[in-house]
């Protein structure tokens, strides 16, 4: 029995273990089996759909990831960005999964290859609600936290501009607006939509906590700092609406 297959079995298994003991309908049992189906068909090939076995990961899976790891999306992601995008996705990491690999070096300096990223497929409607719950499900029991929970101040644009750019450095790797940045790694623009700001707080403070071959190296931030970061791109999120 392959591993498809299998995880699909054990995935039946569970769905009937909790009717039995929960009562949840068969319907629902069925959209969540259905999720799971479309996962392991259409995105295992490029996506981590569940944790890995971080003693057994080869040095040189960074630079073979086709996609981010999915095993802890119900951490990672807002629902509703989630289901949305789904349905009509747009590129988020403007130099792909991995920027080395569609990046060409000129004398001006390095550009990405556009023709080299290849656009992510859209899931069917009628499919999406299934996906967004079987993803939503796959989490970390016990996450990385900070010490301090994160509350969202207010701030103003241009001090977290010149914090994000010339204080942390963020945007030698990161855009914090359509038309300026870096372009090494996803997007931030949108980051406070797509994102649970638990999330975006923790991974900021240790990336490797959560991607052992995270290409974000740990700064070493104060919280209070990490918090400021995550204060801005909510204001950026909320003036690109």
């Amino acid at each position: 029995m392959n591993k498809t297959r299998r995880c699909l079995r054990d995935y039946r298994i569970v769905c009937a273990t909790v009717i039995a003991l929960t009562g949840i309908t068969v319907g629902a049992a069925a959209g969540a089996a259905d999720g799971e189906q479309y996962l392991q068909a259409h995105c295992a090939d490029c996506h981590t759909l569940g944790a890995p076995d971080v003693a057994q990961l080869a040095a040189t899976e960074r630079a073979e990831r086709k996609g981010p790891q999915l095993h802890y999306a119900g951490n990672k992601f807002r629902k509703d960005w989630l289901r949305a995008w789904l349905v009509a996705p747009t590129r988020i990491r403007p130099g792909g999964s991995f920027p080395p690999d569609h990046t060409i070096v000129t004398d001006e300096g390095d550009v990405i290859d556009v023709a080299t990223l290849a656009d992510h497929p859209a899931v069917p409607a009628d499919r999406v609600d299934a996906v967004v719950a079987s993803l939503m499900s796959r989490r970390l029991q016990d996450p990385p936290t900070l010490a301090e929970p994160y509350e969202p101040k207010a701030g103003t644009l241009m001090l977290g501009r010149m914090d994000f750019n010339k204080f942390k450095g963020c945007g030698a790797c990161h855009r914090d607006a359509t038309d300026s940045g870096g372009l090494s790694g996803p997007e931030l623009y949108t980051a406070w939509h797509r994102l649970q700001a638990d999330f975006i707080v923790s991974y900021t403070a240790d990336p490797i906590a959560w991607d052992p071959h995270s290409m974000m190296p740990n700064r070493h931030l104060k919280e209070s700092d990490i918090h400021k970061l995550a204060d801005y791109l909510k204001l950026v999120a909320e003036q690109e609406q």
